[in-house]
């Protein structure tokens, strides 16, 4: 069922909205996915925090043009699904991970603002760990300093303490 000029508008301004705050979107091939494994790629990509969406090329070059993601155009042909997400790693990280165990999701190429990606640049996008967990190490290389120390500071009672002991000792024997 077509949409009717109105309605192509109405989607044209939801994706410009989504593509606003994006930080990537990839692009894959979905010919001859049936629809429980695009329900199960659905949820991933929803739990992920991706927007998943099933677009005519066209309605797609729209609403891109004039962002910093308008170089994708080039890469728009095809019975494409568009994952957008504001984390740039999301994105990438879903749709790769599918395409592993589905071999009838075929990543085409993606985009970062003002730089495109082709499939390799995806992979290699997705191989990267998630914004959490980029985090966590921050936290643990910064922490690791602190707690050094705090041992340091530490082993000169337990000396002081363990000497006094052994003089105690000593002087009971």
């Amino acid at each position: 069922m077509s949409l009717n000029r109105q309605e192509k508008t109405v989607v044209v301004e939801e994706i410009a909205a989504q593509v606003a705050k994006a930080q990537s979107i990839v692009i894959a091939e979905y010919r001859g996915l049936d629809v429980a494994s695009v329900t199960v790629l659905r949820k991933q990509a929803r739990e992920s925090g991706v927007y998943l969406r099933v677009l005519k090329n066209t309605l797609a070059r729209r609403a891109v043009a004039g962002t910093p993601f308008e170089g994708l155009s080039s890469q728009l042909t095809g019975p494409l699904i568009y994952g957008i997400s504001a984390d740039p790693v999301a994105a990438a990280k879903v749709l790769s991970d599918f395409a592993k165990t589905n071999d009838k999701l075929v990543l085409k190429g993606g985009a970062m603002p003002n730089s495109l990606m082709n499939v390799e640049g995806v992979k290699a996008l997705a191989s990267l760990p998630s914004r959490e967990e980029l985090l966590a190490k921050l936290l643990g290389t910064m922490q690791a300093p602190v707690a050094q120390f705090v041992r340091t500071l530490n082993e000169v009672p337990t000396k002081f303490v363990r000497g006094l002991a052994a003089v105690r000792d000593k002087q009971a024997a």
